[in-house]
């Protein structure tokens, strides 16, 4: 099991492991002003277009079963959890952003918009969750496709969509061990809202 704790306390570690939790690397909301300074921009000729339902979908998994090959959580994703993520009302294919190169999926961008009113944090974060937002849902890029800038444009033109719907504020959650990734959503502008504590572990069925 998986459980998050905002920011746990020296009581709630002990109760963890005493369960036989073990503390793993902090979940970090990160968050920035929506649009981007103009000093981010996708690179010339960058193109994406929008994620189509029941025809990118096995494609879709297997390039992000290889880009999450590290983090079971999110690269053991089934057919039946995307269908499921689908199926929500907040669904919107126009911000499930593909990249395509040699007509291939190579990377994607998931938009998530937060409507006022609607939470959109982990924890009992007192960021104030009645005014809108959009998220980075889920970013990945194929292995293949590393070291080429790929992370970085997809993640310029996701918050691109989300600011040319109106919304002012941008947030994402990244692994707080993902330093690679944590470097780059700070050279854009983001900042660490808050973490969560993470414990990872097995519990007996009682």
């Amino acid at each position: 099991m998986r459980c998050f704790i905002c920011e746990s306390t020296a009581d709630e570690r002990s109760l963890a492991a005493s369960h036989g939790l073990k503390q793993a690397a902090p979940l970090l909301h990160m968050r920035c002003a929506l649009p981007l300074a103009t000093r981010h921009r996708v690179p010339d000729g960058f193109v994406t277009r929008a994620f189509r339902p029941g025809i990118d979908d096995a494609e879709w998994l297997a390039v992000n079963a290889r880009a999450f090959a590290a983090h079971p959580e999110q690269g053991d994703w089934t057919h039946e959890v995307l269908s499921s993520r689908i199926a929500e009302p907040w669904f919107d294919a126009a911000g499930f952003l593909i990249y395509e190169v040699a007509g291939r999926i190579a990377g994607f961008c998931w938009t998530k918009v937060h409507e006022s009113g609607h939470g959109h944090v982990h924890g009992e974060s007192t960021i104030d969750a009645s005014v809108p937002a959009g998220e980075i849902y889920v970013i990945g890029v194929d292995p293949a496709q590393h070291g080429t800038g790929l992370g970085r444009a997809l993640t310029i033109a996701g918050f691109a969509h989300l600011a040319a719907r109106g919304l002012h504020h941008g947030l994402l959650y990244v692994a707080g061990d993902n330093a690679a990734a944590i470097r780059l959503y700070e050279s854009l502008g983001m900042t660490v809202a808050h973490h969560d504590d993470v414990f990872v572990g097995a519990v007996a069925a009682q």
